[in-house]
């Protein structure tokens, strides 16, 4: 069954919710489990185009007082922490964390030692340059290919560095160095990879979906995203991550009460 991971984003400037820090984004957090979370991803730093990059410091001081005061209000949550950073890993792994999710796919040459040390699970994305110059970084020959070549490398560097295999989850990384064509191409051939391996999907209000149908708000794109959502689930994604974890659940609720339904 597919899981849902609800975003918790603890930063002023995320493209879609930004400005929830501190009791506003616990509170976030605790709402998205009350909807039927079963991660929670937590992060620091914008990753969005444009973005600029935070310090470690200032990334770990707006992460850790949320992680600790989520699992203070429900001991048995699960984690996740969004960093790019072994550093800022490290120290939400102290705090509790059973999951880092990186959008740099382990760039950082102390990540996929401390997750191997820590028996945590992984995700592995696929970026080009930085959040500030990844839209320029959109030339492919074949973007499928190279984008699920590029990860295939990158869990090998997991498996090498000590990692299970059955605690790594790749994502292809959508919307980070994609058009929209390309973001497409992706998703239509999900089936294909997710039968290959534990794939997480973000894709979340993001900016394609606002070039389909023509909402240029982010928070507006909430049927978008629902349609990405039940493809996700018919090409096997293991993990979704989400702003609107209610609506998603209620959505595949109805998906699976169709395909289980009996008939004679």
């Amino acid at each position: 069954m597919m899981q849902l991971m609800g975003i918790v984003n603890v930063t002023p400037d995320s493209f879609s919710d930004g400005g929830r820090l501190g009791d506003a984004a616990v509170q976030h957090g605790l709402r998205l489990l009350e909807e039927g979370a079963d991660w929670l991803d937590v992060g620091g730093e914008s990753t969005r185009p444009g973005a600029v990059a935070v310090s470690a410091e200032e990334e770990a001081a707006r992460v850790l007082p949320v992680i600790d005061a989520l699992r203070r209000e429900r001991p048995d949550v699960k984690l996740s922490v969004d960093t790019r950073r072994a550093s800022v890993a490290a120290a939400a792994l102290a705090a509790g964390v059973q999951m880092v999710n990186d959008v740099s796919g382990g760039a950082d040459p102390e990540m996929l030692p401390l997750v191997a040390r820590s028996g945590v699970e992984i995700v592995l994305m696929h970026m080009r340059g930085e959040p500030t110059t990844m839209m320029s970084h959109t030339g492919y020959s074949d973007v499928v290919r190279e984008v699920w070549a590029t990860l295939r490398e990158r869990r090998e560097a997991a498996l090498q560095a000590g990692i299970d295999e059955s605690r790594v989850h790749l994502d292809p990384g959508i919307g980070f160095a994609k058009t929209t064509a390309q973001n497409l191409a992706l998703l239509h051939t999900l089936p294909e990879y997710c039968a290959q391996h534990s794939v997480l999907l973000g894709a979340s209000r993001k900016a394609f979906i606002g070039a389909i149908t023509g909402q240029t708000v982010a928070a507006e794109r909430v049927e978008g995203s629902l349609a990405v959502a039940l493809w996700a689930v018919t090409s096997g994604v293991r993990i979704l991550r989400v702003h609107d974890v209610g609506a998603t659940r209620r959505a595949l609720a109805v998906w699976r009460g169709i395909r289980e339904a009996p008939w004679s």
